[in-house]
């Protein structure tokens, strides 16, 4: 009966022992699957942003051609590309198809600010404080902010009655949410350092904006952008020069901004965003000075089907001569 008792609990035993095994070695297997699609995914990511810094490198080639019907254009027309077993997407900005919150005047500022999803009195409100932020002194207009109202909203800082810097400093403006400053941020910039904006040299955010123009007319002209660069004619004229436009504002100033996408295995994987500027020399081993580089999201894909029609196709980098 002894025996038989031991001989029992020794099975027991082995069993339990030969469960804990398995449940560690099945442990063990799906910690080295997770840790394998991780490397993997880590991997991918490198590669197709290695891929993605290849059509940043190939654009800035083609904002030099000496032919200016054969360049690039910089208002927000998309190329794609094909390199080894990748497809690159690439857009480019010019930023003097932007609205530079240090140069607009008030009525600029407020069709921006009416462009987008806000109350009204909160875009007079948000208007006044960029100009308020931006100017030197400490005069507060109408439904404005200067340091008094800053200090009332418990915040740590005061406007800085200077020019912004950067763009992501219009959040510190008082009213300014985040959600606001998403809207507005494809509509802005520093860098171009005019009054108005060149409406043949942008997006199509930006002319929905405050471009004047009615859909069906807008979406003509984004039409006629497109073919025109396909054919390799020059940019056709903007539909209706308005007073927020300007005609051949490229001089000094001559700031980019390059978007660039790269998908591996039908997935985006990863995409860089730069924003740069030409340099004064002409030549040399850096026609460029690089005034931002940054890894972006994935939110906004340039492969997404509503960027179709901004779309200029071209062949692969490696062929082009």
């Amino acid at each position: 009966m002894a025996d038989s008792k031991q001989a029992g609990m020794a099975m027991v035993i082995v069993i339990w022992v030969l469960s804990l095994l398995t449940i560690m070695a099945g442990s063990f297997a799906l910690t080295m699957r997770r840790e394998t699609t991780v490397i993997s995914a880590v991997k991918d990511n490198a590669v197709a942003l290695a891929i993605a810094e290849t059509g940043i490198g190939f654009a800035q080639q083609m904002l030099f051609l000496k032919d200016k019907n054969k360049r690039w254009r910089a208002d927000g027309s998309l190329y794609h590309l094909k390199y080894q077993d990748a497809d690159i997407r690439v857009r480019l900005l010019s930023e003097q198809g932007k609205i530079d919150i240090n140069k607009a005047d008030e009525a600029l500022l407020t069709a921006m600010m009416a462009s987008i999803d806000i109350e009204p009195e909160q875009q007079q409100a948000i208007v006044s404080a960029i100009l308020d932020w931006r100017d030197k002194d400490d005069q507060m207009r109408v439904n404005g902010a200067e340091k008094e109202q800053y200090e009332d909203a418990d915040l740590s800082y005061q406007p800085a009655n200077k020019d912004f810097q950067l763009i992501d400093e219009l959040q510190m403006v008082l009213g300014m949410s985040s959600d606001i400053y998403q809207q507005l941020k494809p509509l802005i910039t520093v860098y171009s350092k005019q009054a108005k904006v060149n409406l043949q040299v942008a997006s199509k955010e930006v002319i929905q904006a405050i471009g004047g123009l009615e859909p069906e007319t807008l979406d003509e002209y984004i039409v006629q952008r497109v073919e025109n660069a396909k054919a390799q004619l020059p940019v056709p004229e903007y539909p209706a020069v308005g007073k927020n436009s300007k005609k051949n504002p490229t001089g000094k100033n001559a700031v980019y901004t390059i978007i660039s996408q790269a998908q591996l295995f039908g997935e985006l994987a990863s995409g860089i965003k730069v924003t740069l500027k030409k340099s004064a020399k002409n030549g040399g081993n850096n026609p460029f000075e690089i005034l931002s580089w940054q890894q972006i999201d994935q939110k906004h894909s340039l492969f997404d089907d509503d960027m179709t029609q901004l779309l200029i196709t071209e062949d692969e980098p490696e062929n082009r001569h």
